[in-house]
């Protein structure tokens, strides 16, 4: 049977005692597999990271080697947040890697999107070999693939970094432990496994970060303006009360530039385009319905905000037809 292919009689994870099962298969699995080697993991701070880090420390402890990845397309705030609850709070054997400039640069003039997925897939991987190297008995590599990760990429929709990214060389042994779970499903696990609410819930993160929302080949103007506006975005829905209501919002910047009046002048700037979707397994999505009077206000903040921004937009498609990421 192919083992990237979820059983039909598997159970939906849906309670704690569902979870607690699959927790105590999963730990006898990876301790099984993994024996008394090493094992490196990827560790973003999201959802699925965050869970896959919290079964190895639980099944292997110490021999998890947890290695933040600062590329460079990371939300405002957040490597120093990472640092802050895994390495300070959670007290994980946490290496920071600052490879921003590595990563532009490599993605510099890179427009289309597929490209843009397997140069950052491939650049994790290269950084991880590397990290690897300074170390000793690093025989595996930790990733938080999940099934809609799997069944994505199976029919052509588009390349996750945690499916058909790695390149030939690639040395290492996979450990995917949530592989065959949906996204609520994950959420389930780290609730029983005592992760925090706050990274519990978080709204989930693509692996390839903002390069996949700063859409066409990335410039540091336009990601910065990603980031900004992103920042804006989170901020206000957290103050309205829709941060845990709203399953994924974010912003997205196109590379087309529109005309528009600022000071009196002609200025010319980029729109920001909104996504706030509902979801419970990233399969079909809706959209959430945002007060209007909020919207004119984030619309406000950005415009007068975020230098090089004179249009925002809402996204009002559904999935199917349109992909939760824009890329």
């Amino acid at each position: 049977m192919d083992s990237n292919v979820r059983p039909e009689s598997m159970q939906r994870i849906t309670t704690e005692a569902l979870a607690n099962a699959f927790i105590d298969e999963q730990v006898k699995a990876i301790k099984e597999q993994v024996g008394d080697k090493k094992v490196l993991l990827a560790l973003s701070g999201g959802v699925d990271s965050s869970v896959v880090a919290a079964l190895l420390i639980k099944a292997i402890g110490k021999q998890l080697v947890c290695v933040h990845v600062n590329h460079g397309l990371l939300r405002k705030g957040e490597p120093e947040q990472v640092i802050e609850v895994f390495r300070n709070q959670m007290d994980a054997n946490l290496i920071y890697v600052d490879a921003v400039d590595r990563f532009l640069d490599r993605l510099a003039g890179v427009a289309e999107p597929e490209k843009k997925r397997k140069i950052i897939g491939d650049e994790f991987i290269r950084v991880f070999e590397e990290e690897a190297g300074k170390l000793e008995d690093i025989h595996f590599l930790a990733q938080g693939t999940i099934y809609p990760d799997i069944l994505e990429s199976k029919d052509g929709i588009k390349a996750h970094h945690n499916v058909g990214g790695m390149p030939e060389e690639f040395d290492f042994e996979l450990v995917e432990p949530v592989k065959l779970l949906f996204k609520d499903e994950v959420r389930v696990v780290g609730k029983a496994l005592g992760l925090p609410d706050n990274m519990v819930y978080r709204q989930p993160f693509p692996g390839p970060g903002l390069g996949v929302r700063c859409l066409g080949a990335i410039t540091r103007e336009r990601l910065e303006c990603v980031r900004e506006s992103d920042a804006i975005l989170r901020e206000e829905f957290a103050k309205n009360g829709l941060q845990g209501k709203v399953w994924q919002y974010f912003t997205a910047i196109p590379d087309i530039k529109s005309v528009g009046v600022k000071d009196g002048k002609r200025y010319e700037g980029y729109p920001v385009i909104i996504r706030a979707i509902n979801t419970k397994d990233a399969m079909t999505a809706t959209v959430e319905n945002v007060p209007f009077e909020l919207l004119e206000h984030i619309t406000d903040r950005i415009t007068h905000e975020v230098d090089g921004v004179n249009r925002v937009l809402f996204d009002l498609t559904p999935k199917p037809i349109g992909t939760i990421e824009w890329e």
